[in-house]
Parts: C-alpha cells; sequence; structure tokens
C-alpha cells in the first residue's frame, strides 16, 4: 500500500523492475501468512488433542524449521508464479508508466488450491477436531470438579481453549476476506492484477494480513507488550530474555 500512495495521477513511476519485486513481495507475504495460520492450527492441535506430549512434539527447533520452510516453499512458489516477469520487467505493460501483473488461469488454480482450499480445509478439519476435544475435556472437568482441586488444570485448557478461539476469528477474518479473490479469479476475471486500479476483493485479500495481528494483539496482553519490546529496540539489550510478557 506505501507503494501505491506515492503515485501520481494514478501513474507508476518506480520502474518495471519495482513493480516486480512489489507484486514478487506481496505475494510472498500474504502466502507465508497462510501458511503461518496452518502452523498455528497444527500448534493448537497438539496443544489441545494431546496436551502431555506437547512439550516434546513442539520444540524451538521444530517451530524454527517449520517456520524456516514456510517462508522458503513460499517464496520458491511465487519465484516461479513471476519467473517471467523477472525475467523481462514490464512484460505485460501496454503504456508507460503502467504496473501490471498478469497470471494464467492455470496458475491462477494451482494457487488457488494451495494457498486457499488446501490451507483452508486443514484448517477447518484441525479445528473441528480441537473443538469436539476441548468440549469433552470441558464436560469432564466439570464431573471432576467436585472431588478434585483442579483450579490450575482448568486454567490452564481455558488459555489453550483461548487460543482456539483466537485461531477461529483468524480463521473467520481470512475466509471472509480471501474468498472474494479466489472466486473472482476461479471465474476468470481477475487473471491480471493492474496497479493502482486493483480489484475491491485484492483490497480484501491485502486486508487479511492486516487484521491477524489486530486480532492477536486485542485478544493477548503478551503479543502488545511483545511488539512494543521490539518498537523500542528493548529487545536487543542483554537482559531482554529475562523480561516477563506474560
Amino acid at each position: 500500500m506505501p507503494f501505491l500512495i506515492v503515485q501520481t495521477n494514478g501513474c507508476w513511476f518506480l520502474g518495471d523492475l519495482v513493480c516486480v519485486i512489489y507484486g514478487g513481495l506481496t505475494c510472498l507475504i500474504i502466502s507465508a501468512s497462510v501458511g503461518t495460520m496452518v502452523l498455528i492450527s497444527v500448534d493448537r492441535y497438539v496443544a489441545i488433542c494431546d496436551p502431555l506430549h506437547y512439550s516434546t512434539k513442539v520444540t524451538v527447533t521444530r517451530v524454527s524449521v517449520c517456520i524456516s520452510l514456510c517462508w522458503s516453499f513460499s517464496f520458491l512458489f511465487n519465484s516461479l508464479i513471476l519467473k517471467d516477469h523477472f525475467k523481462r520487467p514490464g512484460l505485460y505493460n501496454s503504456c508507460y508508466g503502467e504496473c501490471v501483473v498478469v497470471v494464467s488461469y492455470t496458475v491462477g488454480v494451482v494457487d488457488l488450491f494451495l494457498t486457499f482450499i488446501g490451507p483452508f480445509t486443514v484448517i477447518i478439519v484441525m479445528y473441528m477436531r480441537v473443538f469436539v476435544v476441548a468440549v469433552s475435556q470441558a464436560r469432564a472437568m466439570r464431573s471432576q470438579m467436585k472431588t478434585f482441586q483442579g483450579s490450575e488444570t482448568v486454567h490452564v485448557k481455558n488459555s489453550e481453549l483461548k487460543a482456539a478461539k483466537t485461531l477461529g476469528g483468524v480463521v473467520l477474518a481470512f475466509f471472509s476476506c480471501c474468498s472474494p479473490f479466489y472466486i473472482s479469479s476461479l471465474l476468470g476475471q481477475s487473471s491480471s492484477a493492474g496497479f493502482p486500479s486493483i480489484p475491491i476483493e485484492s483490497w480484501l485479500f491485502y486486508l487479511n494480513s492486516c487484521l491477524n495481528p489486530m486480532i492477536y494483539a486485542f485478544c493477548y496482553p503478551w503479543f502488545l507488550k511483545s511488539v512494543k519490546l521490539i518498537v523500542t529496540c528493548k529487545i536487543l539489550k542483554p537482559d531482554s530474555s529475562d523480561i516477563s510478557i506474560l
């Protein structure tokens, strides 16, 4: 969006190469955002459905590897989609000062399954499993409350359930913002994206990546504290690892 703001009279004056880089970064960030939601859903699934093995299955090393693979796959996939644009910047421009990124119908269908249908199906399946287990755990805890003092256990389960509900908000925002874009793409109405004449469904698609951190910020105080530490550069201090954010 900052790239679009600096335009004069609707004319792209940053050059064809920057146009391709801008389009590539946009696709990369969106793909990585979707992949991150899948990873979060897997994390919630393990935390609620297999809590006793959570600490052994979800380790810092495995999380780091999964995040790296998510970004690497997103970078590789979008590089293949835009390879012709990177080879010949401005290939599909019809006039000077235009920034157009064209994606074929076949590539659009592949992107539909890899970036929308596939991840959304995985998230929904895991999410349904999470709530089935969460409901059964809540019933079991209510039946044992009169016998055992399990306040700490209840607190942990409520925390996990809250995280699952937050993920539900993220998934709902994801579906609401992205479905119009992919529906229009599937119908062949958005095989190309021109800047700044971007259709409303594309803006909704971009809006999803903006809503995710806002949802987390309103639901988790520790998220706000973490952002504050990063913005104020306190995270660079030697004692930053000892700061309590929970």
